[in-house]
């Protein structure tokens, strides 16, 4: 292999991709030989300008661990309906007991989430924003709410286009 073809392969995708680990454990796997101690990493990636995702990682290594994350949340990337900087509507996302409320805000507000979900609207460029996580303070299962609820969100034109109206009779 040339020396160019290897410099392709190892570089870093050219648009700018933001990295944030949300959660990174310990986890132990009981055998018949004792315990298998490993690291699971959570990851969230997103460009800033509406799109993001999220990828979990295992290994017995920490950074194998937040590598692997990362190339899933890579892969996983998916595009949000915005209504400038902040959401079109009101959303709940719902995932196993967690539910994560999701309401739009005026500009100047701000993104009013904790932890783990203002981890994931900060990557994916919402910067106006108002949040309540019901049900679960688990990191993971926030997350995954939040990323279900922020897939399920549509602006006015999409919901006309699936209808078949237009946008003035939907509003």
């Amino acid at each position: 292999m040339a020396r160019n073809d290897r410099e392709r392969f190892n570089r870093e995708p050219k648009d700018d991709i933001i990295k944030k680990t949300i959660d990174l454990r310990r986890v132990t796997k009981v055998v018949e030989g004792g315990r298998t101690m490993r690291f699971s990493a959570l990851v969230v990636c997103g460009d800033g300008k509406g799109r993001v995702g999220i990828g979990m990682g295992k290994a017995a290594e920490v950074p194998e661990a937040i590598e692997k994350a990362n190339k899933a949340a890579v892969k996983n990337m998916f595009s949000i309906s915005t209504s400038g900087r902040t959401i079109p509507h009101t959303v709940i996302g719902e995932f196993g007991r967690g539910k994560v409320l999701m309401m739009p805000a005026p500009e100047g507000t701000g993104v009013i989430a904790g932890g783990a979900v203002r981890q994931v609207l900060e990557v994916s460029g919402i910067a106006n924003i108002r949040t309540k996580c019901i049900g679960t303070n688990n990191k993971i299962n926030s997350v995954k709410a939040t990323i279900a609820g922020l897939k399920a969100l549509k602006t006015a034109e999409e919901f006309a286009a699936l209808r078949g109206k237009t946008v003035e009779e939907i509003l």
